[in-house]
């Protein structure tokens, strides 16, 4: 292969474990959280361990389809082999707007959080700034990202554990808050466990689902990672059980210090939690970390789209594919990482027209829509491998309970389509993301060229 078309392989093991984690842990925890635990209350750690444990089955299909063939850019390429060539192009396509429309809501996010410190700075330049900085480390080599992403993620994940260490001394010595004491009790003193009923329970799986989207990261860093029959495996076994820990841990911690009902949906609940409890320094650093976390996710997105762009025009004819598909000297897609932060950019001049809490919903509820089907997708694209290569592939890393895992994932997926359905923004959010899905699929099959 050219060196042109190919990538260096300069991620290591922790970067790996960390680009995932980090774009995992981002705003659905440390800002949409405030909505679920609205929505379903104390029953959003149920919701939590349930698709946490779904995420762990479709990371098992996704690391058997990529182990299978590590010369593939990524599981799109998978997804091209197994069920087409339209297939591919429609689900690497929405893969792309996917993570655009991610590291909008986080570049609306920073705004937010900027203004924590700076009331008065316009909502637009803290995004902007921050778009500016990513794409420039992101153009530099992949082994910076790699390092840069390691030490974002690691500042929220050390949050998370303060946080949670930080609980449980609270609750043991009951620390008086103003609306009572810290205590167990607060999980289940206001209305039970499923203080909102089934309702609340099922319609918070739209923002749980968006809260572990990044996952799936590991299948585009494959063809960077500097030992993947090693890394890959153990990133995919231990990240989403560190994801479920820090998710589950970091909730029961909140609601533990402060009533679930008191939590305000719109307001990050890391923020306001420690603010209630008197500790003002403690929630500017906490705001920092989400600030942080918006940064890493962002990073990501960057990273994720200028190395999906770059697999959707590999060995494609014309003069977008051809400048896409090209690497700089530095071994990075740098065209399709600037040509991704042009469409980020949109986000900031976004926040010129729309409320800051409806942008993010409305965001997050078309790119959960849109995950849905691009992790269907893989798991479709798993049990096609199964059915064809698996026996001549020699894998040793095989996907447990196949193919009932695949199935119950199929079944969770459209589960919680359906309970979009329950929220009028999210009906919004899915007719776009269908219309999306039609649109791209009929440009392929009848021959449009993107």
């Amino acid at each position: 292969m050219k060196k042109e078309h190919q990538f260096s392989r300069s991620l290591k093991s922790r970067h790996v474990q960390l680009i995932a984690l980090g774009g995992t842990i981002g705003t659905g925890l440390f800002l949409g959280a405030g909505k679920t635990i609205h929505l379903a209350g104390p029953s959003i750690i149920f919701a939590y361990l349930i698709t946490g444990i779904i995420c762990f089955l479709l990371m098992r299909s996704l690391g058997e389809l990529l182990l299978s063939d590590l010369n593939s850019h990524s599981f799109i390429d998978f997804i091209a082999k197994y069920l087409g060539e339209e297939m591919g192009f429609v689900t690497g396509w929405t893969y792309w707007i996917c993570w655009v429309t991610i590291a909008m809501a986080d570049v609306t996010a920073s705004g937010l959080y900027i203004k924590y410190w700076f009331p008065n700075v316009p909502q637009w330049l803290p995004g902007f700034i921050i778009l500016v900085v990513l794409l420039t480390m992101n153009l530099i080599t992949v082994g910076l990202f790699g390092e840069a992403e390691f030490w974002f993620a690691l500042i929220k994940v050390v949050a998370i554990v303060v946080l949670i260490v930080t609980g449980i001394v609270l609750v043991l010595v009951r620390f008086k808050t103003p609306t009572g004491h810290a205590s167990l009790e607060n999980l289940f003193s206001f209305g039970g466990l499923f203080p909102t009923g089934a309702r609340g329970f099922f319609s918070s799986f739209q923002m749980v689902t968006f809260g572990f989207i990044g996952i799936e990261l590991i299948g585009v860093t494959a063809s960077e990672t500097e030992n993947p029959k090693q890394v890959i495996p153990k990133a995919i076994n231990e990240i989403p059980v560190r994801v479920i820990l820090f998710y589950v841990g970091s909730l029961v911690a909140l609601m533990c210090i402060y009533p679930w009902d008191k939590i305000v949906e719109d307001q990050s609940p890391f923020v306001q939690v420690f603010q209630g409890i008197g500790v003002t320094a403690a929630a500017g650093i906490i705001n920092f970390v989400v600030l942080t976390a918006a940064a890493s996710a962002c990073n990501s997105s960057l990273f994720s789209t200028g190395r999906m762009i770059f697999s959707l025009n590999y060995k494609k004819n014309g003069k977008f594919a051809s400048k896409m598909s090209k690497l700089s000297h530095r071994q990075v897609p740098a065209n399709g990482l600037i040509f991704s932060a042009i469409a980020i950019g949109i986000a900031v001049l976004a926040n010129f027209v729309f409320s800051n809490t409806a942008l993010f919903t409305f965001i997050s509820s078309v790119a959960t829509t849109c995950f849905l089907f691009i992790w269907g997708m893989i798991v479709l694209a798993h049990l096609r491998y199964r059915k064809i290569d698996f026996e001549k592939s020699g894998q040793q890393f095989k996907a447990p309970l196949y193919p009932w895992s695949d199935y119950v994932v199929l079944a969770f997926l459209v589960l919680v389509a359906g309970s979009m359905l329950l929220d009028s923004t999210s009906i919004w959010a899915l007719a776009v993301a269908v219309v999306w899905l039609l649109v791209l699929w009929l440009g392929k099959h009848f021959k449009f060229n993107i």
